[in-house]
């Protein structure tokens, strides 16, 4: 009988996790909720990332493998094995798709800059790719990030091969080309440290630059890989209500939160940053302190405070990642570091982080 009786509670206690409310459910309520898919998960190959999936989110990007190094290794030559599963996987789990990215001069194939291209042969790949991608999950993609990381910090164009060969406005030839193939997909520019002022002001005239052309921008991407002490929250705020006020979308795009030290020349989020192993700037290999973890949470939460404050223009929220164990940030900036940027850790369970955060939109 106490056998029977313990059995009982155990299903119970099952049958009620089961149908607590997740972030998709309550945060869902104002937003898109959502993480990166790695390709190992989006192939359905990770049965507990699916129940994380099923249960908080809404909403998926594609970590790495509709970037265009994966989708074209070759010119003319499309790979889009692992983009498909992509796809499907959103499909079958419910999940609205994000396209990331279509134009970045990081993760870019070879070829794509090969042979010194002039301006016209460069713009003829940059069409060719946008057109067949976009072409290719026409009605199934619900956005876009078109251009990924353009500015500079200081507010100047990145001189980028992209910027070099064609000029600035290898932007707009982008927009327009992504809105070609798909007219009813929404399209972004997603870049980091947005909440400096330079860059937020070039951001708002890089807006308004493509609107006066009458080229459709929906939003922008405030990709937030956060530290313990920046960005500068005030100056965070203010970026969501500048880009707001220029009548796009609000998306915090690729959220999670070092928590290691840094090497001091380090700054931004530009993948091409990568220093030298130093046993100091990995010291929590085990396990994150107790006061380290509150102090994490605490940062977390200050962000989300400013997520609920402005719901009504917030329209997406990504980690970047779901689990500490596949967070990119365990190599970067340095590769064979132990880092805890995300809501579950490294056995994929559920941080309190998660409760407080529904527990904060759900007053």
């Amino acid at each position: 009988m106490k056998k029977l009786i313990l059995l009982t509670l155990s299903l119970l206690s099952i049958t009620t996790a089961s149908h607590a409310q997740g972030l998709k459910d309550i945060v869902g309520r104002h937003c898109l909720v959502g993480a990166a898919l790695n390709q190992w998960q989006s192939a359905g190959k990770m049965a507990i990332v699916d129940t994380i999936v099923n249960r908080h989110f809404n909403s998926a990007v594609a970590e790495n493998c509709m970037k265009s190094e994966q989708l074209q290794p070759a010119e003319g030559v499309f790979d889009f094995r692992q983009a498909d599963l992509f796809v499907d996987y959103c499909e079958q789990h419910h999940l609205t798709p994000i396209g990331h990215c279509l134009v970045w001069h990081s993760q870019a194939p070879a070829w794509l800059f090969a042979g010194q291209p002039s301006r016209e042969q460069l713009i003829r790949r940059i069409e060719n790719h946008i057109r067949t991608v976009v072409g290719r999950y026409r009605g199934r993609i619900h956005g876009w990030d078109v251009v990924n990381e353009a500015i500079e910090d200081d507010g100047s164009m990145r001189r980028s091969p992209l910027y070099d060969i064609i000029g600035e406005d290898f932007i707009e030839i982008a927009f327009r080309a992504a809105h070609e193939a798909d007219p009813d997909a929404e399209l972004y520019y997603n870049d980091y440290s947005m909440a400096i002022p330079a860059k937020r002001e070039a951001v708002c005239r890089l807006i308004r630059n493509l609107k006066s052309k009458g080229i459709r921008i929906d939003g922008v991407g405030m990709q937030s890989h956060v530290g313990l002490d920046s960005p500068d929250l005030v100056e965070y705020e203010r970026s969501i209500d500048s880009f707001a006020a220029e009548n796009v979308k609000v998306m915090i795009t690729e959220l999670d939160m070092n928590v290691l030290p840094n090497p001091w020349q380090f700054g931004g989020a530009a993948v091409e940053q990568n220093f030298e192993y130093q046993q100091k700037l990995n010291p929590y290999t085990e396990q994150l302190p107790a006061a380290k973890a509150r102090e994490a949470e605490k940062r977390y939460m200050d962000f989300f405070q400013l997520f609920y404050k402005h719901r009504q223009q917030i329209s997406r929220i990504t980690f970047w990642g779901i689990s500490d164990a596949d967070s990119w940030l365990n190599n970067w900036p340095i590769n064979g570091r132990t880092n805890y940027p995300l809501p579950f850790d490294r056995q994929y369970n559920e941080k309190p982080l998660v409760k407080k955060i529904i527990d904060l939109y759900n007053h």
